[in-house]
C-alpha cells in the first residue's frame, strides 16, 4: 500500500508522545463513535436511510426545505440538519429524528468494529482512564453496539449523543462538555479521539486536544471520502493522525 503524503511542517511522532502523556497525566478519554469505535455505515449503506428521511419530508411536503446537498446526500444527517435549519424545533425535525435513531441502532447490530478500538478502550478502562462516547449518532445506537461487543461495563453509561436539537451537533461542543461535567473532568486533562472536521473543530472549541483516526483500509465505495477527510484533518491544523490504533498504544507507557 502507497503511504499517504503528508504536508509539511507536522511532527506526528512528537504530537503523539505528547498525547500519550495527556492520557497518563488527565486520564480521560472521550472516543467519537462512528469511525473509531465501528463503522456504523460501511460504504454506502447509509444511502437508504438517507432516502426515509427525504421520503417522510416529502410526504409531509416540505421537500423545498432540502439543498441540492441534502437532496444527493446519503448520509441521514445531512437531511435532518437542512430540515432543522429552515425548521428549527418543527415536529418534522422530530420525527425525521425518530427514523433516523432507529435506522442507527439497527446498523449498530452489525457494525464491525474498529481495528484496535476494543483494545484499547479495555486498556484504558484497566488503567482507571475515564472514557466516553461523544458523537452525533445516537446513544441508544452507541448503547446498543456497546452492548453487543461487550464493551458497556468500560464506559459505565458515559454516552454523550444526538439530542432532539441538531444545532447542538457537532462541530458544536455540546457533547464533549456534557462528557466533561460527567467526568468531573478539566478540559486540559482530556483527549478526543475522532475522524472528521466536526470533531476536531468540537475538540478545539472544548479546549480538549485531539487525535485523529484514520485507517488505510476503509470502505468508502470507491468515492474517495476517506482521502479527502483525511487531507482537511491536516489542513485544518489535526496535530495528530494515526491510521492504526496500534501506534497510539504503543506509545502508553502501562
Amino acid at each position: 500500500m502507497t503511504a499517504r503524503p503528508e504536508p509539511a511542517g507536522f511532527d506526528d511522532d512528537r504530537s503523539l508522545r505528547d498525547a500519550a502523556e495527556r492520557i497518563v497525566s488527565g486520564r480521560c478519554v472521550l472516543f467519537d463513535f462512528d469511525g473509531p469505535l465501528c463503522l456504523l455505515f460501511p460504504g454506502r449503506s447509509s444511502a437508504p436511510l438517507a432516502d426515509d428521511l427525504r421520503r417522510i419530508v416529502a410526504r409531509r411536503g416540505a421537500s423545498v426545505l432540502l439543498s441540492p446537498a441534502a437532496l444527493a446526500t446519503i448520509d441521514p444527517q445531512v437531511v435532518l440538519r437542512a430540515v432543522d435549519m429552515a425548521r428549527p424545533g418543527d415536529e418534522l425535525v422530530a420525527e425525521l429524528n425518530a427514523r433516523l435513531i432507529e435506522g442507527e441502532v439497527d446498523a449498530a447490530q452489525e457494525a464491525p468494529a474498529s481495528e484496535g478500538a476494543d483494545d484499547l478502550v479495555r486498556r484504558l478502562a484497566k488503567e482507571g482512564v475515564r472514557i466516553a462516547v461523544t458523537t452525533n449518532n445516537s446513544s441508544r445506537a452507541v448503547a446498543a453496539y456497546l452492548r453487543r461487543m461487550g464493551l458497556e461495563e468500560h464506559f459505565a453509561g458515559h454516552i454523550y449523543g444526538r439530542t432532539g436539537d441538531p444545532r447542538r451537533l457537532k462541530p458544536h461542543p455540546d457533547c464533549l462538555h456534557r462528557a466533561l461535567t460527567a467526568l468531573d473532568a478539566d478540559p486540559a486533562d482530556a483527549l478526543m479521539i475522532g475522524d472528521t472536521t466536526t470533531d476536531l473543530a468540537a475538540a478545539r472549541a472544548a479546549g480538549v486536544m485531539f487525535v485523529a483516526y484514520a485507517p488505510d483500509e476503509v470502505e468508502d465505495a470507491g468515492t474517495g471520502a476517506r482521502e479527502r477527510e483525511v487531507m482537511a484533518l491536516r489542513e485544518a491544523g489535526a496535530p495528530v493522525v494515526r491510521h492504526r490504533f496500534d501506534d497510539f498504544s504503543a506509545m502508553i507507557p502501562w
